[in-house]
């Protein structure tokens, strides 16, 4: 695979994280080089605040770091592979402001680069926060693959920043170039979102859940999880259970309103995923003690043999990507941190052959439940 991209200062070695020399898949893709190329032919003034949003993995950041940019990204994989590629360019990390989507953005923003996210909600959620640092003359320009950019993309730079038009194809990137009218009537944010949860789906029946943007299924409860909640087990004693790749926690809320003396972790890559899993746990009356809420690259820095349960709902892809590598990495993390005789719950589509993996990883894979999208399967460490 080659892993050097071409920008108008240098060429990079950009790896994605954790890195894996077996990946197929690059850091970078063409709206990157899109953007980077915009910059130096429009001779854009990158002497103030560079802030930086959504970069995948650390390309845009890596390739700025001499203007000292600021990134916001809700991914802390994106972060670590950020920390990983300016060491590899010989930058400085300290030139180089990171800041997750739950931190407080720059009080201003003179250069506002913008990797168009897979959810719409978190772009509304981060242009609103961003705005109030938005002055006349601060340059905005988003960068995406054209299958990304849609109609309901630029109409939310326009009600938020303002006037908006978008550039010329180029290899299938486009960018959008929004120049900020301050007087927008940009409304008020919706975020953080909150629902009560339906009936017959368990102990969580009629519970509150609390989202932030960009988290999964954000308005409603999907079908996956809906049937994943009918399915769970009830930890005896004070066990230890991780809901792993929580999302807005509603898993391991369940369990931990079925079984209250049960340690619960929650576990994601996402700080949007992490803070609104803590939400709908404090919602529900929970004490605070029997919970621990964690954002890493899944149960790295777990103790092996320390986990009772684990329960995940892997995703099957990354950005626009289809891939199995986060589910490989979910079940080979699980089986290293559950003691013997623990279990792994997994839901997932039928078609992605999960018991395939779990026979091979822990030698054993039973059917808990099934219909006819979904399977639910266990595995338990010998």
């Amino acid at each position: 695979m080659n892993d050097r991209m071409k920008t108008p200062w240098s060429e990079l070695t950009l790896t994605r994280f954790p890195a894996d020399p077996r990946e197929r898949l690059r850091a970078w893709d063409a709206s990157d080089e899109y953007l980077l190329g915009h910059l130096a032919e429009s001779g854009t003034d990158l002497s103030g605040t560079v802030v930086i949003v959504g970069d995948r993995w650390g390309a845009l950041t890596t390739a700025l770091a001499p203007h000292r940019p600021t990134q916001i990204t809700d991914s802390f994989l994106a972060q670590e592979a950020t920390r990983a590629n300016l060491r590899r360019a010989g930058a400085d990390e300290d030139s180089v402001r990171l800041l997750t989507t739950q931190d407080a953005p720059p009080e201003r923003v003179d250069v506002l680069l913008v990797r168009v996210p897979k959810s719409l909600a978190l772009l509304e959620d981060q242009l609103l926060r961003l705005a109030p640092a938005l002055r006349e003359g601060t340059v905005v320009v988003g960068s995406g693959m054209v299958k990304e950019i849609h109609t309901s993309t630029l109409k939310l730079f326009e009600r938020i920043i303002g006037p908006t038009r978008t550039s010329l194809a180029e290899k299938k990137a486009r960018l959008i170039h929004a120049t900020v009218a301050p007087s927008a009537d940009r409304g008020a944010s919706p975020w953080p979102y909150r629902y009560e949860l339906p009936d017959g789906i368990g102990p969580a029946s009629g519970h509150p859940v609390v989202n932030h943007a960009g988290v999964f299924c954000a308005e409603r409860l999907d079908i996956g999880t809906r049937f994943f909640l009918r399915q769970l087990p009830e930890p005896s004693g004070t066990a230890r259970v991780v809901d792993l790749g929580c999302g807005n926690g509603v898993v391991g809320t369940a369990v931990a309103l079925a079984a209250p003396e049960a340690e619960l972790l929650f576990v994601d890559e996402s700080f949007q995923a992490v803070a609104s899993a803590e939400a709908t746990y404090r919602a529900n009356g929970l004490p605070d003690g029997r919970a621990e809420f964690r954002v890493g690259d899944g149960l790295a820095g777990i103790e092996d043999g320390s986990v009772d349960v684990v329960l995940t709902n892997p995703p099957f892809h990354t950005h626009q990507a289809t891939t199995d590598a986060t589910a490989w990495r979910m079940f080979t993390g699980a089986r290293r941190a559950l003691r013997p005789g623990g279990e792994l719950y997994v839901i997932g589509n039928r078609h992605l052959g999960y018991h395939l993996k779990l026979r091979k990883l822990f030698g054993n894979s039973q059917l808990v439940a099934s219909d006819a999208k979904f399977v639910v399967l266990k595995a338990v460490k010998q």
